[in-house]
């Protein structure tokens, strides 16, 4: 009789002890899921902000009836070269339907950036039927993004609290 509120104990203590392991581990994969969103979601815009950049610089070249050609091309390469380095953190960060997406959206923009240098001017076919590419492209990108980070639900989340 003496064993049974020993074993009792004992099991009690075993059970006790995995729940407390197996609650600490679903915290530390929610957490771990959690920061590597944040991560993402500051990546992500980073980005577009800086696809965005180089597209505004891209647009003010296509109106310079002004710059040289020399000029024109140093301005439309300087402009670009910012996004390949947060292209390669795209490459190891974001997932493989963002980073597909991204890709597309990124050499969009290098064959704009490569019209803008070779002074075709924002009226041209050329200009309009690049623009119109790489805005389909972007906007596959968004919602590649918005997809990957739950955005619908994340929003949709605090509408539904305040019900």
């Amino acid at each position: 009789m003496p064993w049974v509120p020993l074993l009792s104990a004992v099991v009690g203590a075993v059970i006790a002890t995995s729940s407390a392991a197996l609650l600490d581990r679903f915290r530390w994969r929610r957490e771990r899921h959690d920061r590597l969103i944040g991560v993402r979601r500051a990546l992500y815009g980073d980005y577009l902000e800086c696809l965005s950049q180089a597209r505004n610089a891209f647009r003010s070249l296509s109106r310079n009836l002004e710059a040289a050609a020399s000029e024109r091309e140093q301005m439309a390469r300087d402009s670009f070269a910012p996004c390949y380095g947060i292209r390669y953190q795209m490459s190891i960060t974001a997932s493989k339907d963002v980073f597909e997406a991204s890709e597309i959206a990124f050499r969009r923009l290098r064959g704009f950036r490569d019209l803008a240098a070779a002074g075709t001017l924002a009226s041209d076919e050329a200009y309009v039927g690049g623009r119109v590419l790489y805005d389909d492209a972007l906007s596959r990108l968004r919602a590649a993004m918005r997809q990957d980070l739950d955005a619908d639900r994340v929003s949709a989340t605090p509408a539904r609290l305040q019900r």
